[in-house]
């Protein structure tokens, strides 16, 4: 059974930050590497943007669920959610997936992995938060565009 009751993004979010951390540490191991500074400053540096990530990301889901809808975007959205991460940014989830892609950039000290976040955050952008925009704009209305004026997209 299937349901046009979604925002239709391109992928699953998690999966395309896995084929960026993929490519981005092909290209890292393959390629060229530039470092960014000495390993265990780097180390230090990932090590916290894995632990915000994780935090942000784990503290999304808790509120989404208890918010009452769901998390995965091919599944259709419930309700608006406003508490928790989401009162600081729409979309606290993608912008924990590009800190992991900076985290992996510092992890393997190296300027180009670290710069693979400036296209996911492009396809993030384009091929599922707007698309999700649009849906939760048809779907919710006046409360969501409120939303929409009252938190930033990203932070």
């Amino acid at each position: 059974m299937t349901t046009d009751d979604n925002p239709g993004v391109i992928a699953f979010p998690p999966f395309i930050w896995l084929a960026s951390a993929v490519i981005s540490a092909l290209v890292h191991f393959l390629l060229i590497q530039l470092p960014i500074m000495s390993y265990s400053a780097c180390l230090v540096c990932g090590i916290a943007l894995i632990i915000l990530a994780s935090t942000l990301a784990l503290w999304a889901l808790v509120t989404m669920k208890a918010g009452g809808t769901n998390v995965a975007p091919g599944k259709p959205a419930l309700n608006i959610v406003r508490g928790g991460p989401f009162r600081f940014t729409r979309n606290p989830m993608y912008l924990a997936l590009c800190l992991l892609q900076v985290a992996l950039g510092f992890f393997l000290n190296d300027w180009l992995t670290l710069s693979f976040v400036l296209p996911l955050a492009l396809i993030l952008h384009y091929g599922v938060i707007l698309r999700e925009e649009r849906y939760l704009t048809a779907k919710f209305g006046e409360p969501y565009l409120q939303l929409k004026r009252q938190v930033r997209r990203w932070f």
